[in-house]
């Protein structure tokens, strides 16, 4: 006697074939649908530092310097944040002004401190390059959206009355000119005490760093703030 072949039987492989492959995806895909999606990590925020040898930390580690220590309370209390110290030893207002485009590009900053100007002083070049310079630095720096703390310095008296005084007001023109914001003078709180200084007595020791950090830490605490509240708008 013959065996009749159920319905099934006269199905095509390649549907059979078809068929499984469907019902052992569908469990896959329906574990899938019920996982629920992964929390993206907030967003980094960048902090670039643009200075000369008294933020590169001269004479000392890297980690050591004011801008080092800065960076160490961003990471404890910040985590988000990371900090770029691009500044070099040396540099004047127009090595900044040279490479300020291609930081704030690279980098695309929430914040960019400006901290030049000590160099051009010593040298005594003309006060209205300067202006120019820092300038064009914070208007690049404006340009990609960036807030800008613009940290100032002081010149001895020897160079005279009337340099000295135009040299702090090119920093209090500039922050007017661009409303951002001026902390006058990098090293008010160790200027006067000449234990603080390195034998050249230009540059800072390590064990007076924490309170540069502190100070600039004064002026800039508000504007992390307001970064970290443009990006939860």
């Amino acid at each position: 006697m013959s065996r009749r072949l159920t319905p099934i039987a006269f199905l095509p492989t390649r549907w059979l074939l078809a068929a499984w492959l469907l019902l052992a995806v569908l469990p896959v895909q329906g574990f899938a649908q019920a996982t629920p999606a992964a929390v993206p990590p907030p967003p980094t925020r960048t902090l670039l530092v643009m200075g000369d040898s008294l933020s590169a930390g001269y004479g000392m580690a890297a980690n050591e310097g004011w801008v080092g220590l800065l960076a160490d309370r961003l990471r404890d209390s910040h985590p988000d944040w990371t900090v770029v110290n691009a500044s070099i030893s040396g540099e004047t207002s127009a090595g900044g002004s040279a490479r300020v485009v291609d930081e704030v590009l690279r980098h695309r900053p929430a914040v960019v401190m400006i901290a030049l100007g000590a160099n051009d002083g010593l040298r005594g070049l003309p006060l209205r390059e300067m202006r120019r310079n820092l300038a064009r630095m914070i208007g690049a720096s404006q340009f990609v959206g960036a807030e800008v703390l613009l940290v100032g310095m002081r010149m001895p008296p020897n160079l005279g009355a009337d340099y000295t005084r135009g040299f702090e007001a090119v920093y209090r023109d500039l922050a007017k000119l661009f409303d951002v914001e001026l902390l006058p003078f990098l090293l008010e709180p160790v200027a006067l005490e000449r234990a603080s200084f390195q034998p050249d007595n230009l540059h800072p020791t390590a064990q007076v760093q924490p309170a540069l950090r502190d100070h600039v830490w004064r002026s800039l605490a508000p504007m992390i703030g307001r970064a970290d509240a443009a990006i939860g708008e």
